[in-house]
Protein backbone atom coordinates (compact mmCIF):
# COMPACT_ATOMS: atom_id res chain seq x y z
CA UNK A 1 0.00 0.00 0.00
CA UNK A 2 1.39 3.41 -0.97
CA UNK A 3 2.06 5.84 1.87
CA UNK A 4 0.19 9.10 1.44
CA UNK A 5 2.46 12.18 1.44
CA UNK A 6 0.55 15.03 3.03
CA UNK A 7 1.06 18.53 1.61
CA UNK A 8 3.10 21.13 3.48
CA UNK A 9 0.66 24.00 3.61
CA UNK A 10 1.92 27.60 3.79
CA UNK A 11 1.32 29.05 7.26
CA UNK A 12 0.60 32.66 8.21
CA UNK A 13 2.66 32.68 11.40
CA UNK A 14 5.79 34.76 10.83
CA UNK A 15 8.86 34.05 12.95
CA UNK A 16 11.84 35.03 10.82
CA UNK A 17 11.95 38.75 11.61
CA UNK A 18 11.50 38.11 15.33
CA UNK A 19 14.36 35.60 15.39
CA UNK A 20 16.67 38.37 14.23
CA UNK A 21 16.24 39.87 17.70
CA UNK A 22 15.30 37.10 20.16
CA UNK A 23 14.86 33.40 20.65
CA UNK A 24 11.22 32.26 20.75
CA UNK A 25 8.89 29.84 22.49
CA UNK A 26 6.41 28.33 20.03
CA UNK A 27 3.44 26.74 21.77
CA UNK A 28 0.56 24.85 20.18
CA UNK A 29 -1.49 21.69 20.70
CA UNK A 30 -0.12 18.42 19.36
CA UNK A 31 -0.48 17.96 15.59
CA UNK A 32 -0.96 21.65 14.79
CA UNK A 33 2.18 21.40 12.64
CA UNK A 34 4.91 23.03 14.74
CA UNK A 35 7.68 20.62 13.71
CA UNK A 36 6.61 20.59 10.06
CA UNK A 37 6.55 24.39 9.95
CA UNK A 38 10.01 24.72 11.50
CA UNK A 39 11.65 22.02 9.38
CA UNK A 40 10.20 23.62 6.26
CA UNK A 41 11.16 27.20 7.19
CA UNK A 42 14.54 26.49 8.80
CA UNK A 43 16.07 23.39 7.17
CA UNK A 44 19.56 24.50 8.24
CA UNK A 45 18.68 24.52 11.96
CA UNK A 46 19.87 21.88 14.43
CA UNK A 47 16.82 19.92 15.62
CA UNK A 48 16.63 18.34 19.07
CA UNK A 49 13.52 16.12 19.20
CA UNK A 50 12.56 15.24 22.77
CA UNK A 51 9.83 12.91 21.51
CA UNK A 52 12.67 10.67 20.31
CA UNK A 53 13.22 8.18 23.16
CA UNK A 54 17.03 8.10 23.01
CA UNK A 55 17.33 11.88 22.88
CA UNK A 56 14.88 12.24 25.78
CA UNK A 57 16.75 9.76 27.95
CA UNK A 58 20.17 11.28 27.26
CA UNK A 59 19.22 14.89 27.87
CA UNK A 60 17.04 14.07 30.87
CA UNK A 61 20.04 12.48 32.56
CA UNK A 62 22.64 14.97 31.29
CA UNK A 63 21.23 18.34 30.14
CA UNK A 64 24.79 19.64 29.66
CA UNK A 65 25.10 17.45 26.56
CA UNK A 66 23.10 20.10 24.69
CA UNK A 67 25.88 22.62 25.28
CA UNK A 68 28.72 20.19 24.78
CA UNK A 69 27.45 18.91 21.42
CA UNK A 70 26.64 22.31 19.95
CA UNK A 71 28.92 23.37 17.10
CA UNK A 72 30.27 26.93 17.51
CA UNK A 73 29.16 27.72 13.94
CA UNK A 74 25.51 26.84 14.51
CA UNK A 75 23.17 29.82 14.59
CA UNK A 76 19.72 28.28 15.18
CA UNK A 77 18.64 25.40 17.41
CA UNK A 78 15.10 23.98 17.56
CA UNK A 79 14.20 22.02 20.69
CA UNK A 80 10.95 20.14 20.10
CA UNK A 81 8.59 19.60 23.08
CA UNK A 82 10.90 21.37 25.53
CA UNK A 83 8.47 20.79 28.43
CA UNK A 84 9.61 17.14 28.40
CA UNK A 85 12.99 18.18 29.90
CA UNK A 86 12.52 21.55 31.64
CA UNK A 87 16.09 21.51 32.97
CA UNK A 88 17.31 22.08 29.43
CA UNK A 89 16.17 25.68 29.78
CA UNK A 90 19.03 26.38 32.20
CA UNK A 91 21.46 25.31 29.48
CA UNK A 92 19.59 27.38 26.90
CA UNK A 93 19.73 30.41 29.18
CA UNK A 94 23.48 30.03 29.61
CA UNK A 95 24.06 29.61 25.88
CA UNK A 96 22.02 32.73 25.06
CA UNK A 97 24.11 34.70 27.57
CA UNK A 98 27.42 33.47 26.20
CA UNK A 99 26.54 33.52 22.49
CA UNK A 100 24.44 36.62 21.66
CA UNK A 101 23.97 35.62 18.00
CA UNK A 102 22.66 32.15 18.78
CA UNK A 103 18.88 31.71 18.53
CA UNK A 104 16.58 28.99 19.87
CA UNK A 105 13.06 27.99 18.90
CA UNK A 106 11.59 26.10 21.85
CA UNK A 107 8.36 24.30 20.98
CA UNK A 108 5.85 22.89 23.41
CA UNK A 109 2.37 21.40 23.47
CA UNK A 110 1.94 22.35 27.12
CA UNK A 111 3.04 25.19 29.35
CA UNK A 112 1.75 23.34 32.43
CA UNK A 113 4.93 21.51 33.39
CA UNK A 114 7.05 24.60 32.74
CA UNK A 115 4.89 26.84 34.93
CA UNK A 116 4.08 24.35 37.67
CA UNK A 117 7.68 23.13 37.85
CA UNK A 118 9.02 26.70 38.11
CA UNK A 119 11.17 26.12 35.03
CA UNK A 120 13.58 28.75 33.80
CA UNK A 121 11.49 30.72 31.27
CA UNK A 122 14.53 32.75 30.20
CA UNK A 123 13.53 36.00 31.89
CA UNK A 124 12.38 37.82 28.77
CA UNK A 125 15.14 36.48 26.55
CA UNK A 126 12.58 34.63 24.42
CA UNK A 127 9.29 35.87 23.01
CA UNK A 128 6.20 33.65 23.03
CA UNK A 129 4.20 32.68 19.93
CA UNK A 130 1.32 30.26 19.37
CA UNK A 131 0.58 28.02 16.40
CA UNK A 132 -3.09 27.25 15.85
CA UNK A 133 -4.73 24.70 13.58
CA UNK A 134 -5.09 25.84 9.98
CA UNK A 135 -7.14 29.00 9.49
CA UNK A 136 -9.35 29.99 6.58
CA UNK A 137 -6.65 32.17 5.01
CA UNK A 138 -4.41 29.07 4.82
CA UNK A 139 -7.20 27.04 3.18
CA UNK A 140 -8.20 29.02 0.09
CA UNK A 141 -11.05 27.59 -2.00
CA UNK A 142 -11.87 25.04 0.68
CA UNK A 143 -15.41 24.29 1.82
CA UNK A 144 -16.31 25.88 5.15
CA UNK A 145 -18.61 22.93 5.77
CA UNK A 146 -15.62 20.59 5.58
CA UNK A 147 -13.73 22.80 8.00
CA UNK A 148 -16.61 22.70 10.49
CA UNK A 149 -17.10 18.94 10.05
CA UNK A 150 -13.55 17.71 10.49
CA UNK A 151 -11.71 20.65 12.00
CA UNK A 152 -8.39 21.94 10.78
CA UNK A 153 -5.57 19.95 12.31
CA UNK A 154 -3.32 19.60 9.25
CA UNK A 155 -2.96 15.82 9.31
CA UNK A 156 -6.69 15.36 9.92
CA UNK A 157 -7.83 17.88 7.33
CA UNK A 158 -5.76 16.27 4.58
CA UNK A 159 -6.51 12.71 5.65
CA UNK A 160 -8.65 10.39 3.49
CA UNK A 161 -10.23 9.14 6.75
CA UNK A 162 -10.52 12.20 9.03
CA UNK A 163 -13.05 10.53 11.33
CA UNK A 164 -10.54 7.79 12.23
CA UNK A 165 -7.77 10.31 12.86
CA UNK A 166 -10.02 12.34 15.14
CA UNK A 167 -11.02 9.24 17.10
CA UNK A 168 -7.34 8.40 17.53
CA UNK A 169 -6.50 11.95 18.62
CA UNK A 170 -9.22 12.03 21.26
CA UNK A 171 -8.67 8.45 22.42
CA UNK A 172 -4.88 8.44 22.58
CA UNK A 173 -3.77 12.00 23.19
CA UNK A 174 -6.55 13.64 25.15
CA UNK A 175 -7.03 10.71 27.49
CA UNK A 176 -3.92 8.53 27.73
CA UNK A 177 -1.13 11.08 27.29
CA UNK A 178 -2.62 13.52 29.79
CA UNK A 179 -2.74 10.70 32.33
CA UNK A 180 0.79 9.61 31.42
CA UNK A 181 2.05 13.09 32.31
CA UNK A 182 0.63 12.57 35.81
CA UNK A 183 -1.79 15.49 35.59
CA UNK A 184 -4.84 13.43 36.60
CA UNK A 185 -5.11 10.68 39.17
CA UNK A 186 -8.13 8.95 37.66
CA UNK A 187 -8.33 8.33 33.91
CA UNK A 188 -11.92 7.15 34.37
CA UNK A 189 -12.95 10.41 36.05
CA UNK A 190 -11.11 12.50 33.47
CA UNK A 191 -12.72 10.55 30.62
CA UNK A 192 -16.17 11.27 32.05
CA UNK A 193 -15.22 14.92 32.29
CA UNK A 194 -14.08 14.99 28.64
CA UNK A 195 -17.42 13.56 27.54
CA UNK A 196 -19.23 16.40 29.33
CA UNK A 197 -16.70 18.99 28.15
CA UNK A 198 -17.58 18.08 24.57
CA UNK A 199 -21.27 18.65 25.30
CA UNK A 200 -20.84 21.99 27.12
CA UNK A 201 -18.44 23.33 24.52
CA UNK A 202 -19.50 26.87 23.59
CA UNK A 203 -21.67 27.21 26.70
CA UNK A 204 -21.27 29.12 29.95
CA UNK A 205 -19.74 26.91 32.60
CA UNK A 206 -21.51 25.72 35.73
CA UNK A 207 -18.86 23.76 37.64
CA UNK A 208 -21.31 22.38 40.20
CA UNK A 209 -23.66 21.00 37.56
CA UNK A 210 -20.84 19.53 35.48
CA UNK A 211 -19.36 17.98 38.62
CA UNK A 212 -22.71 16.44 39.47
CA UNK A 213 -23.00 14.98 35.97
CA UNK A 214 -19.46 13.55 36.19
CA UNK A 215 -19.56 12.41 39.82
CA UNK A 216 -16.70 14.80 40.65
CA UNK A 217 -16.31 17.85 42.85
CA UNK A 218 -16.64 21.33 41.37
CA UNK A 219 -13.03 21.99 42.43
CA UNK A 220 -11.86 18.98 40.40
CA UNK A 221 -13.87 20.18 37.40
CA UNK A 222 -12.19 23.59 37.63
CA UNK A 223 -8.79 21.84 37.75
CA UNK A 224 -9.64 19.71 34.71
CA UNK A 225 -10.63 22.76 32.68
CA UNK A 226 -7.33 24.31 33.73
CA UNK A 227 -5.52 21.23 32.38
CA UNK A 228 -7.24 21.69 29.02
CA UNK A 229 -6.14 25.33 28.99
CA UNK A 230 -2.57 24.53 30.07
CA UNK A 231 -2.27 21.91 27.34
CA UNK A 232 -3.70 24.45 24.84
CA UNK A 233 -6.68 22.20 24.08
CA UNK A 234 -9.35 24.68 25.13
CA UNK A 235 -10.01 28.23 26.28
CA UNK A 236 -12.25 29.80 28.87
CA UNK A 237 -13.70 32.99 27.39
CA UNK A 238 -14.48 35.64 30.01
CA UNK A 239 -17.57 37.85 29.90
CA UNK A 240 -17.19 41.56 29.26
CA UNK A 241 -16.99 43.28 32.64
CA UNK A 242 -17.20 46.96 31.72
CA UNK A 243 -20.99 47.13 31.65
CA UNK A 244 -22.95 50.26 32.46
CA UNK A 245 -26.47 50.01 33.75
CA UNK A 246 -26.96 46.31 33.04
CA UNK A 247 -25.80 43.52 35.34
CA UNK A 248 -23.23 41.28 33.64
CA UNK A 249 -23.09 37.50 33.58
CA UNK A 250 -20.08 36.23 35.53
CA UNK A 251 -19.48 32.65 34.33
CA UNK A 252 -17.00 32.10 31.47
CA UNK A 253 -17.77 30.18 28.29
CA UNK A 254 -15.54 27.32 27.17
CA UNK A 255 -14.36 26.50 23.65
CA UNK A 256 -12.19 23.63 22.47
CA UNK A 257 -9.34 24.55 20.17
CA UNK A 258 -10.66 22.79 17.06
CA UNK A 259 -14.14 22.06 15.65
CA UNK A 260 -13.25 18.49 14.66
CA UNK A 261 -11.94 17.65 18.12
CA UNK A 262 -15.13 19.09 19.63
CA UNK A 263 -17.26 16.80 17.45
CA UNK A 264 -15.06 13.81 18.28
CA UNK A 265 -15.53 14.40 22.00
CA UNK A 266 -19.30 14.43 21.43
CA UNK A 267 -18.89 11.16 19.46
CA UNK A 268 -20.48 12.90 16.50
CA UNK A 269 -18.28 12.01 13.53
CA UNK A 270 -20.91 11.55 10.87
CA UNK A 271 -20.32 13.30 7.56
CA UNK A 272 -23.07 15.88 8.09
CA UNK A 273 -24.12 18.61 10.51
CA UNK A 274 -27.61 18.80 11.95
CA UNK A 275 -29.40 22.15 11.81
CA UNK A 276 -28.68 22.83 15.49
CA UNK A 277 -25.05 21.79 15.12
CA UNK A 278 -24.55 24.15 12.19
CA UNK A 279 -25.06 27.19 14.39
CA UNK A 280 -22.74 25.86 17.08
CA UNK A 281 -20.07 24.90 14.53
CA UNK A 282 -20.22 28.29 12.81
CA UNK A 283 -19.82 30.12 16.13
CA UNK A 284 -16.86 27.86 16.99
CA UNK A 285 -15.26 28.52 13.61
CA UNK A 286 -15.48 32.29 14.16
CA UNK A 287 -14.01 31.91 17.65
CA UNK A 288 -10.93 29.96 16.56
CA UNK A 289 -10.37 32.39 13.67
CA UNK A 290 -10.46 35.35 16.06
CA UNK A 291 -8.07 33.63 18.48
CA UNK A 292 -5.61 32.86 15.71
CA UNK A 293 -5.90 36.32 14.18
CA UNK A 294 -5.14 38.08 17.46
CA UNK A 295 -2.14 35.82 18.08
CA UNK A 296 -0.69 35.92 14.56
CA UNK A 297 -1.10 39.67 14.22
CA UNK A 298 0.34 40.19 17.73
CA UNK A 299 -2.75 42.14 18.80
CA UNK A 300 -3.29 43.21 22.40
CA UNK A 301 -7.11 43.43 22.32
CA UNK A 302 -9.01 41.28 24.81
CA UNK A 303 -11.43 38.72 23.36
CA UNK A 304 -14.59 38.35 25.45
CA UNK A 305 -18.35 37.95 25.13
CA UNK A 306 -21.28 40.09 26.24
CA UNK A 307 -24.17 38.72 28.24
CA UNK A 308 -26.48 40.36 30.72
CA UNK A 309 -28.56 38.70 33.39
CA UNK A 310 -31.60 39.44 31.22
CA UNK A 311 -29.99 37.27 28.48
CA UNK A 312 -29.03 40.01 26.06
CA UNK A 313 -25.96 38.53 24.40
CA UNK A 314 -23.25 39.15 21.81
CA UNK A 315 -21.06 36.18 20.94
CA UNK A 316 -17.68 37.97 20.73
CA UNK A 317 -16.26 41.37 21.62
CA UNK A 318 -12.73 42.28 20.51
CA UNK A 319 -11.57 45.14 22.75
CA UNK A 320 -13.20 48.32 21.50
CA UNK A 321 -12.79 47.26 17.87
CA UNK A 322 -15.45 44.66 17.06
CA UNK A 323 -18.69 43.22 18.38
CA UNK A 324 -19.68 40.05 16.52
CA UNK A 325 -22.90 38.07 16.61
CA UNK A 326 -22.91 34.75 14.75
CA UNK A 327 -26.12 33.46 13.16
CA UNK A 328 -26.57 30.55 10.77
CA UNK A 329 -29.65 32.27 9.30
CA UNK A 330 -29.89 33.15 5.62
CA UNK A 331 -31.92 36.27 6.41
CA UNK A 332 -31.08 38.54 9.34
CA UNK A 333 -33.90 40.52 10.97
CA UNK A 334 -33.86 43.25 13.62
CA UNK A 335 -34.54 40.61 16.25
CA UNK A 336 -31.14 39.04 15.46
CA UNK A 337 -29.35 42.32 16.23
CA UNK A 338 -30.97 42.99 19.62
CA UNK A 339 -27.83 42.03 21.56
CA UNK A 340 -25.62 44.31 19.47
CA UNK A 341 -27.99 47.22 20.00
CA UNK A 342 -28.09 46.55 23.76
CA UNK A 343 -24.30 46.50 23.88
CA UNK A 344 -24.20 50.08 22.55
CA UNK A 345 -25.38 51.40 25.91
CA UNK A 346 -22.61 49.61 27.81
CA UNK A 347 -19.53 49.28 25.59
CA UNK A 348 -19.01 51.18 22.38
CA UNK A 349 -17.05 49.47 19.62
CA UNK A 350 -15.86 50.66 16.23
CA UNK A 351 -17.75 47.99 14.23
CA UNK A 352 -20.80 45.86 14.92
CA UNK A 353 -21.16 42.76 12.77
CA UNK A 354 -23.53 39.87 12.23
CA UNK A 355 -21.75 36.91 10.62
CA UNK A 356 -24.34 34.84 8.82
CA UNK A 357 -25.27 32.97 5.66
CA UNK A 358 -26.86 35.79 3.70
CA UNK A 359 -25.73 35.87 0.09
CA UNK A 360 -24.32 39.43 -0.03
CA UNK A 361 -22.87 41.90 2.49
CA UNK A 362 -25.02 44.85 3.51
CA UNK A 363 -25.51 47.40 6.30
CA UNK A 364 -28.86 47.50 8.10
CA UNK A 365 -30.74 50.62 9.15
CA UNK A 366 -29.05 50.60 12.58
CA UNK A 367 -25.57 50.76 11.04
CA UNK A 368 -24.77 47.09 11.71
CA UNK A 369 -22.77 45.22 9.08
CA UNK A 370 -24.43 41.99 7.88
CA UNK A 371 -21.64 39.85 6.45
CA UNK A 372 -21.63 36.41 4.83
CA UNK A 373 -19.14 34.10 6.54
CA UNK A 374 -16.66 34.17 3.67
CA UNK A 375 -16.77 37.97 3.47
CA UNK A 376 -16.15 38.27 7.22
CA UNK A 377 -13.16 35.91 7.09
CA UNK A 378 -11.64 37.66 4.08
CA UNK A 379 -11.98 41.07 5.70
CA UNK A 380 -10.60 39.80 8.99
CA UNK A 381 -7.38 38.45 7.46
CA UNK A 382 -7.08 41.46 5.13
CA UNK A 383 -6.95 43.59 8.31
CA UNK A 384 -9.87 45.70 7.16
CA UNK A 385 -11.98 45.01 10.26
CA UNK A 386 -9.37 46.17 12.78
CA UNK A 387 -6.93 49.03 12.57
CA UNK A 388 -3.46 47.76 11.70
CA UNK A 389 -2.14 49.80 14.60
CA UNK A 390 -2.55 47.45 17.58
CA UNK A 391 -2.70 50.41 19.92
CA UNK A 392 -5.16 52.43 17.87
Amino acid sequence: MAVQILPVRPRILELESYLEHRSVFLFGPRQTGKSTLLRHRFPEARFVDLLHADTFRELSARPELLRQRLDPAEQLVVIDEVQKVPNLLDEVHGLIERRPNLRFVLTGSSARKLRRGQANLLAGRAWTFHLHPLVSAELPNTSLTRQMLWGRLPAVFDSPMPHEDLRAYVGTYLREEIQAEGWVRSLEGFSRFLDIAGLCHGEQLNYSKIGSDCGLSSKTIDEYFQILEDTLLGYRLSPLRSLGKRKAAHAPKFYLFDPGVARALRRDLTGELSASDQGRALEHLVFVELRAYLDYRRRAEQLSFYRTCTRQEVDFVVGDKLAIEVKRAERITRRDTAGLRALRDDHRVAKEIVVCQEAEPRMDDDGIDILPVSTFLNRLWNDSLCSQNANA
